[in-house]
């Protein structure tokens, strides 16, 4: 069996760490994040509980997998859709092992309908402009869908909360399609508290897959950034990540010059909401 750490797969590179690589290289086919490695997942006919994990010893069952791993199975876990960081593997596995959890999780690229991807309009503690979703019937994307168990969940909650808040988005109103054709009854979502970035039409501005590109087009739109940023993307991310009070005012840059976009487009999915 081939080596699949994500160091060998090329996929080690966590944005937290290095933020001018957000949003990190993303799963491209189903897997499981297994404590550092990226074991492939076998898409089988059946629930996802039963598609083989490609593992050292042969092919095993996802569930019968995370029971020998003493994690839990997959109807006790929570399907979660990301738009951003939290699709790469190296991100997610930084964020629950740096926490003393298990890295476990399966992770599986989903056809998602009527969710777009904007930028959150605030500077984000490691330094760089997270994406964040909005609604747009028309939008159909790849995404990856990660499965957290309750403990994962509310880790990744502490990475994403206050700047996002935890939604849950009904599958008939948002449909998921897994790769055999089965859609999910729901998904947890984290929606920008803070609002996206605006484009000069007034609409959200499209995420950008370029952390540097985006950095250097808002430097060069903003005189006022510039002088609390620039020059350039290294800069930004070098200043920002040590300096909250430089990310508040960098932040408070984007309401002023008019770049914020207030959006509800999932409040009433919020946790919590009746």
């Amino acid at each position: 069996m081939l080596n699949r750490s994500l160091k060998a797969l090329g996929l080690a590179t966590v944005p937290a760490k290095e933020p001018l690589s957000y949003p990190g290289r993303p799963i491209e086919a189903p897997s499981l994040l297994d404590d550092g490695s990226l074991l492939e997942l076998t898409v089988g006919p059946g629930p996802v509980e039963t598609w083989d994990v490609l593992t050292e010893e042969g092919p095993v069952p996802l569930d019968v997998h995370l029971a020998a791993r003493g994690t839990a199975p997959l109807r006790e876990r929570h399907a979660a859709v990301s738009v951003g960081s939290n699709a790469s593997p190296a991100q997610l596995n930084n964020k629950l092992v740096s926490r003393g959890l298990s890295g476990t999780v399966p992770m599986i690229p989903v056809q998602a309908h009527g969710i777009a991807i904007g930028m959150c309009a605030h500077i984000y503690p490691a330094g760089y402009v997270a994406t964040a979703p909005f609604a747009d019937e028309r939008s159909e994307l790849t995404l990856a869908v990660t499965w957290l168990d309750d403990d994962q969940l509310k880790a990744v909650d502490e990475t994403e909360i206050p700047f996002y808040e935890r939604v849950v988005l009904p599958g008939d109103l948002f449909p998921m399609r897994l790769p055999h054709g089965e859609t999910l009854k729901e998904v947890h979502l984290y929606a920008s508290a803070m609002g996206v970035l605006a484009g000069p039409d007034g609409a959200p501005r499209p995420a950008q897959a370029e952390q540097a590109a985006l950095l250097e087009d808002l430097l060069a739109a903003s005189p006022r950034l510039r002088a609390l940023l620039g020059p350039d993307p290294h800069s930004w991310v070098e200043r920002a990540v040590g300096q909250p009070e430089l990310r508040e005012e960098g932040t408070r840059i984007f309401r002023e010059e008019g770049w914020v976009l207030m959006l509800d487009d999932f409040t009433r999915y919020a946790v919590g909401q009746s």
